[in-house]
């Protein structure tokens, strides 16, 4: 049987770039290991080649968990890697490549998990549902967003589910906190337009589109957005300071984030709304004032705070631009308190005894906004112990991205802890 490792270096080996040529071969790949092992995936397509996998593990109960990773990944450039970023190369006791953090280590660990039950012949202690999804990286729509719709039938029974940015080490220390995250803030992607007087270059101009949405950018991006500390967040934080022993000082946030370093990046980017232009087009020609321009911003919003979110947008935008949502998806939140997160925590434990598990909610988004449209409430939980010296958020989408063996031979085991504990 293949380790986790070799697992994670095949899935690397296929070049799943999106937007690119789709997510089949690696869909195929895992479609193949699951058959081997003697059940029976369902894989079907959005699209040509827009590939998913879904398949259920028999359990003691079938009050189902969801398991849910992503094959797609994000752009890289070889020139700036040191290995080529789909080799999937093991060297320096890691697995280097484009989806090793994000996520195809992740999928490796889902799948080498169940490989060694179904090899064993062990069930686990409920069903599983096994999703290994198109699209994650755009907006879902040819992967979660098509699987819940047009394949509702698969996800019976499910009532939790777990996927990644969760159940990393942060070390700081001495400490080892490992953050399960109990939501995400929303995402609103929006399309910014302008109107104005088309004219020539020279000339004063009437109504410059440019100059208004140039403007209404700048206003946007140098907003200072309010603290809003969310029950989840405010949890965390609390966490933080009993386990370093220190006063987390709620007026000074952002200092304290930077005080704490790594633990502080665990809430830096929660504690607040965000906007953040990141495209800009307009005109054709130099000596041509056009007549409109537009522009994208990312905006990401906490839970329960669309509302406040998009009417600061309004007033920051102003009267002369319009914004048309290119994606829209409400902030998920998960139970907390809750007793499977102090499963998730006990797994933790079980195989780190210096583990601290806290609750934490994710900056960006996941396919978790889906499922948690059928009532499928999703937790970050994809378990990884870290070196202190590894970057886990850089290397999210970053160059050189790599995890290390023995983290994901650790995920493994927690896996295999939390689906078959019994109470």
């Amino acid at each position: 049987m293949k380790s986790v490792a070799e697992i994670c270096s095949d899935l690397i080996r296929f070049d799943t770039t999106n937007p690119g040529s789709g997510e089949r071969p690696a869909a195929e790949y895992v479609a193949t290991l699951l058959a081997d092992a003697g059940l029976e995936p369902v894989v079907f397509e959005s699209a040509p080649r827009r590939t998913t996998v879904v398949a259920r593990v028999a359990g003691d109960s079938p009050d189902a968990l969801l398991i849910h990773g992503h094959l797609d990944v994000v752009p890289a450039d070889p020139a700036e890697w040191k290995m080529h970023p789909f080799s999937g190369e093991i060297a320096d006791d890691c697995v280097y490549g484009r989806g090793a953090v994000d996520m195809k280590g992740s999928c490796a660990m889902t799948i080498a998990t169940v490989l060694d039950l179904q090899a064993r012949g062990v069930r686990p202690k409920r069903d599983l549902v096994l999703a290994f999804l198109a699209d994650e990286e755009a907006t879902g729509d040819y992967g979660s967003r098509h699987a819940v719709t047009e394949h509702r039938e698969l996800f019976d029974g499910v009532t939790e589910a777990i996927s990644e940015s969760g159940g990393f080490s942060v070390s700081s220390g001495d400490v080892r906190v490992y953050p399960i995250a109990v939501g995400e803030r929303g995402t609103s992607w929006m399309e910014l337009t302008a109107h104005g007087v088309a004219g020539h270059g020279s000339r004063p101009a009437v109504d410059n589109p440019v100059a208004t949405l140039v403007h209404a950018l700048s206003r946007v991006a140098s907003y200072q957005w309010p603290v809003r500390l969310t029950p989840s967040v405010a949890a965390l934080i609390k966490a933080l300071s009993e386990i370093t022993g220190q006063a987390i000082d709620l007026d000074r946030l952002d200092e304290e984030a930077a005080r704490l370093g790594p633990l502080g990046s665990l809430f830096k980017g929660q504690i607040r709304n965000s906007a953040n232009p990141t495209m800009l087009s307009a005109g054709y020609k130099v000596n041509v004032v056009p007549s409109t321009a537009s522009a994208h911003v990312d905006g990401r919003y906490l839970p329960g705070l669309q509302e406040e979110f998009l009417s600061t947008i309004d007033e920051l935008l102003g009267p002369k631009v319009t914004r048309e949502f290119v994606n829209l998806e409400d902030a998920p939140a998960a139970p907390y308190p809750s007793a499977f997160f102090d499963e998730m925590g006990a797994a933790l434990v079980a195989e780190d005894p210096g583990a601290r598990p806290v609750p934490y909610v994710m900056s960006g988004g996941t396919d978790a906004k889906s499922f948690a449209r059928i009532g499928i409430k999703g937790y970050g939980f994809a378990p990884l112990m870290l070196r202190p010296d590894l970057d886990y958020f850089g290397m999210f989408h970053g160059k050189d991205e790599r995890v290390p063996v023995e983290g994901l031979e650790f995920g493994t085991r927690v896996l295999t802890r939390l689906l078959l504990a019994r109470a």
